[in-house]
This record gives C-alpha cells, structure tokens and sequence, in this order.
C-alpha cells in the first residue's frame, strides 16, 4: 500500500513537472520569453562599469523627449573640453536632425537607444533587430559612423537581446551611477548622487532634457574634475576584446 501511495506521488508529481515545461514552452512561443535563462546559473550581462587602473569615467546622456536643453549641455561640455556619449532614439533623431548633426560635429559619440523606446525583454528577436537597425541606419545617414553601443530603454534587458546585440556588432551599456535626473528633485540632489558614489570605470546616466540640468552639470563636471577623474566616451571607457564581465555588469580586462 506505501509503495502504491509513493509510485502514486511520484506520478503526480511527474504530471505536474510535464505542465511546468508545458506551460513555460507556451509562454516561450507567445511571449519571447528565455526559457534556457530560466534553466541557466548565468545570464547575459551589458557593461554597467569597467575595471580600470586609472581615473577615467563616461558621462552619458539619453535623448528620447525634447531638446530643450541640448545645446546647453554641449555648450557646457565645450567648456570643459569634455567629450561625452549621446545614445539617442530614433523618433528623437527623426524630430531633431540638426541636433543629431551638432553633436556629432561637436566631437561627441552618438549610441543607439532603439528606434520607439521599448521594453526590449518583451520583443522578438526580428523586433530588436529592427529597433537597433533601423536607428543605426538612421545615426549613419547624418553621420556616416555607424554607432558601436547600444543603451536598452528604461534599462530593460534580456539573455536574447544581449546575444542579438553582440551578434549585430554593438556593445551593450548599462550604467552604475543614476544620476535620477528623471525625479526632479533638484540641483543638490544630482551633484551628491553623481559625486559621492562615482569611481574609476563609473558610467554615469544623465538625461538631455532633464529639468535641472543647465544649472548641475557645470557643477558635477567642477566636482569630478576637482577629485581628478577624466571624463571620456563610453567607447574610450570600456575593452573592445578579450575580457569579461562579472555578475554586477563591471567589464575586467583579461591579463
């Protein structure tokens, strides 16, 4: 009777097992769910900071809505002698052209941010293929230099977009100082979050048309450049070969 009772569990238990992997195929096939990340001890990480041996660090800035404040910032950034990245959106690009053209011409790195700012863990790998592509297209039609990094709206990621990423030739970059321009807390409240938590390799996440912003990137720039950081692209920042990334997203060279 106990055995009858354990072959009757096991049963059941088997049963449910199957309508597990049954429903997680289902949801795979209507979703783009990532069924072998479900399975696997490690996930596909983009660069959120480098492990480097001197003081440098990136500046980076989102464009998706408005550009109110965009020659401001490049004004700023002139007068520092600061270059920076600009991952930009395609509808952003298609409004303003000439923007994307001043920052260009004023020696800045142009990165991809997809072409409709969307969650990308809920696309398809045909869909993220037409964001990124589309919007590199895009950025080389004003430019004629097609943009190597790509930032995911919102910071929204998958296994499946990181792969298709490294597989379109792009690196995928995330941040590790929010600088939370977004909330509109004010002027203090961006210079102490950015100053007090920047380190060798940080990539900072600024937004061009952030509120406050004319009056707290002079200031954060005097701030950093007084503790002895040299600011730089995202592209002078990170390695383009033979390193890894470890489970907090800080790319470590390999030597």
């Amino acid at each position: 009777m106990k055995r009858s009772n354990r072959y009757y569990l096991s049963y059941r238990i088997g049963m449910l097992l199957i309508l597990l992997l049954f429903s997680i195929l289902i949801i795979n096939k209507s979703n783009n769910f990532d069924l072998i990340s479900v399975f696997s001890s490690t996930k596909e990480l983009p660069i959120y900071s480098v492990e480097r041996q001197d003081k440098k660090i990136a500046i980076s800035f989102d464009a998706a809505y408005g550009d109110e404040y965009t020659l401001d910032i490049l004004d700023t950034l002139d007068k520092y002698k600061i270059k920076s990245t600009f991952f930009l959106v395609k509808f952003w690009i298609d409004k303003y052209p000439h923007q994307v053209k001043e920052i260009y011409n004023r020696g800045h790195e142009i990165g991809n941010h997809s072409a409709t700012h969307p969650n990308m863990s809920t696309l398809s790998r045909e869909q993220i293929i037409e964001e990124i592509n589309s919007t590199g297209q895009a950025i080389f039609e004003l430019t004629q230099e097609e943009p190597i990094l790509f930032r995911p709206p919102f910071g929204d990621y998958n296994d499946l977009l990181i792969q298709t990423c490294r597989e379109l030739g792009y690196y995928p970059i995330q941040w590790d100082i929010d600088s939370l321009d977004w909330k509109e807390l004010g002027v203090q409240s961006v210079v102490d979050t950015v100053t007090r938590n920047v380190e060798s390799g940080s990539i900072v996440l600024f937004h061009n048309n952030a509120k406050y912003i004319k009056e707290y990137l002079p200031i954060v720039i005097e701030r950093l450049l007084e503790k002895g950081y040299e600011i730089v692209p995202v592209s002078e920042l990170i390695h383009f070969d033979n390193y890894t990334i470890d489970n907090s997203g800080r790319q470590i060279p390999n030597n």
